[in-house]
């Protein structure tokens, strides 16, 4: 018996061998899709909008969650400030923090009153645009939020682990391994989105309250030893004098080097990215919910204030206090300017503490800056049909985004001034897009004095932009890469997907159900026609070409099909079928759509399914080249009729016997 079973093993173990792998790719497999059914739902994370049942939070705890992004810049920002304005950084923050209190706030009030769900001034400006060209611009904006949100992946990890090497207590064990904790960090996050990132507010509370009761501090103890060491005032300002000259020399220069200040603007887009966690009022509505609007519009305000604060004084401790040596590549102020100061002044414990809560922030803003993606790319692209059927789910994106962010992390060397140029430029490109969408929404509502004062600072934005991509081109380079390649994905995947049934439900009206009913007790013909001047001898001429080319007798029955293209560049809509009589005997289904194909391909299967009966439908060939009709059918929804139709049927149904069936005479 014993010898039995051990040969009934040995026989079946191929078989097992073979078996246990597809198990596990199949495993696999489920486990990197998992969600992808649910098309419509945002994935998880700090920028996902809530669960249905989900009440809301307080405004101030939802500041949070843009406060790990917006706040956590003050790790880098004042060094970055220092290298880029020198003794005149403290002038060019005032520059920023009337820019960001008077133009980006005021901006982004209004983008919350017209985006109260979340979209961002992105939505905005596609609702402003139509056809090819507005997805196109999309596509580019979204090119830009890329290099936004993944560069502030890659810079909040690198300076992250600049806090950590340059922690005088492990400055000599791990001097050198910058490039490998910048990366391993940038894994871990990727690692905690593939098992799947909780929303957590309250980690974000905790650690942005931490974080900004320990730079208090630090700012405190800095004003301290200025006011107490009176001679570091009077040094930088005969320094800053002789440098400069008189105050209007200093304010023309500041407002020269204001551009490479704008990292200390980030943080807006996020902020209205979190709008849907915010909590309304009772009498809030879907369309109106005025109580979400108020609550975002002060989170924007506190959080500017706030930010604003502590930039001005930020820039004046650590541009009198720290030695502009330590502020290049290799010193110790490069990249971690407060934690310096913390160090020096109030002891490495404290220090330590401080180091501590930076990483912890950074690192943070990263996954908030991760979650950004994952919502704001299956918001657009899928509906575009420009995203493969994977892109729907988050773990595969994760991947995609963590093997990006090491490419990044790789060409800037984990430096951090190096890559303040490309996460500028991203940031200055969403505000100005922003900027300029409210400036049309204003003109739009008849609101001359708000649209003039909107275009002013889409004016300064703009240039800010433009400066700052003249001086530092790497971060334009960059968006352009992420553009391209989002364009050309894009393109290939509409392309790959271009003969699926994209109509997500057919309706018919009264009229249209009677003639299906009508015709449902017989033979199912329809006849698509392309309307011209509709009158009677069209029709005439039509039936007896389909007679005569497809011998069909006379006393069989038709029903004309007419598809208007309204926007070719849409992919997924519902189709509304309705039914009309013209010249009194010759019965109409008339639709509208993006593409004729798809959209009579769904009414044929709708008929089929609402019937029982197979329906057949007939065709005149298209005079012209056939890859000419093809690319009027990608870019326009016409072209070659037929065969496309055919095609998108073949790809729907499978099984040929319940296929409706094309001719084409």
């Amino acid at each position: 018996m014993a010898g039995t079973v051990r040969k009934a093993v040995r026989q079946e173990s191929p078989q097992m061998a073979a078996t246990v792998p597809r198990d596990r790719t199949k495993r696999l497999r489920a486990w990197m899709l998992e969600g992808l059914s649910d098309m419509a739902r945002p994935p998880q994370g700090p920028h996902a909008p809530p669960e249905p049942a989900h009440k809301g939070q307080r405004w101030w705890r939802v500041m949070c969650l843009t406060g790990v992004d917006y706040f956590s810049t003050l790790g880098y920002q004042p060094g970055i400030a220092a290298l880029a304005a020198g003794l005149l950084s403290p002038v060019a923050t005032i520059v920023l923090v009337i820019v960001t209190l008077a133009g980006a706030l005021p901006v982004y009030r209004r983008v919350a009153e017209e985006s109260p769900r979340g979209e961002g001034s992105i939505a905005m400006l596609e609702r402003l645009l139509s056809f090819w060209k507005g997805k196109l611009f999309v596509l580019t904006l979204l090119g830009f939020a890329a290099t936004d949100f993944l560069i502030t992946i890659t810079l909040s990890a690198a300076d992250a682990s600049t806090h950590l090497v340059e922690n005088p207590h492990l400055t000599s064990a791990l001097h050198g391994y910058q490039m490998p904790i910048t990366l391993f960090l940038v894994a871990l996050l990727g690692a905690v989105f593939l098992k799947g990132f909780l929303e957590a507010i309250g980690v974000a509370v905790a650690l942005v309250g931490l974080y900004l009761a320990l730079n208090v501090v630090v700012v405190v103890a800095g004003l301290w030893h200025v006011v107490t060491a009176g001679h570091v005032v009077t040094d930088w300002s005969t320094a800053l004098t002789a440098e400069h000259g008189n105050v209007f020399a200093m304010v023309g220069v500041a407002l020269l080097v204001f551009p490479k200040l704008a990292l200390g603007l980030s943080g807006f887009e996020t902020g209205v990215a979190v709008m849907p966690h915010v909590a309304g009022d009772a009498g809030d509505t879907e369309d109106r919910p005025a109580g979400r609007i108020r609550g975002t519009k002060k989170l924007l305000t506190t959080a500017a204030v706030i930010m604003s604060a502590f930039l001005i004084c930020t820039s004046f401790i650590t541009t009198l206090l720290i030695p502009e040596s330590e502020f290049e590549t290799g010193g110790q102020a490069n990249g971690r300017a407060l934690a310096y100061l913390a160090h020096e002044y109030l002891g490495g414990a404290f220090g330590t503490v401080y180091d501590v809560s930076t990483i912890a922030i950074l690192w943070f803003a990263g996954a908030s800056a991760m979650a950004g993606l994952l919502n704001l790319m299956p918001r657009y692209l899928p509906r575009y049909g420009m995203a493969p059927h994977w892109a729907r789910a988050v773990r595969p994106m994760v991947i995609v985004f963590t093997l990006v962010g090491f490419l990044v992390t790789w060409i800037f060397d984990a430096n951090v001034d190096a890559q303040g140029g490309a996460y500028a430029t991203g940031v200055l490109v969403l505000i100005s897009s922003a900027a300029i969408a409210v400036t049309i929404a204003a003109r739009k509502a008849g609101q001359r004095n708000a649209a003039i004062g909107f275009a002013v600072i889409s004016a300064v934005f703009l240039y800010t932009t433009v400066v700052n991509v003249i001086e530092r081109p790497d971060g334009v380079k960059i968006g352009a890469c992420f553009i391209a390649g989002i364009i050309l994905v894009s393109l290939l995947s509409r392309l790959a997907r271009a003969f699926e049934l994209r109509v997500t439900s057919v309706t018919l009206d009264e009229l249209a159900q009677r003639f299906v009913r009508d015709i449902a007790s017989r033979k199912i013909r329809f006849i698509a026609n392309e309307p011209d001047n509709r009158d009677i001898a069209e029709y005439r001429d039509k039936i007896e070409q389909i007679r005569h080319d497809n011998d069909i007798p006379a006393q069989e029955d038709f029903v004309f099909v007419e598809v208007t293209v309204l926007d070719p560049s849409e992919f997924e809509a519902g189709l509304s079928v309705r039914g009309e009589v013209l010249h009194g005997r010759y019965r109409v289904l008339t639709l509208e759509s993006s593409s004729i194909p798809n959209a009579l391909a769904a009414l044929l299967l709708h008929v089929r399914d609402t019937t029982g009966g197979t329906p057949h439908i007939y065709f005149e060939w298209t005079e012209g080249s056939p890859f000419a009709n093809f690319l009027r059918f990608f870019l326009f929804g016409q072209g070659e009729v037929a065969p496309v139709t055919r095609e998108v049927l073949r790809e729907a149904e499978p099984d040929r016997r319940r296929r409706p069936r094309v001719h084409v005479g």
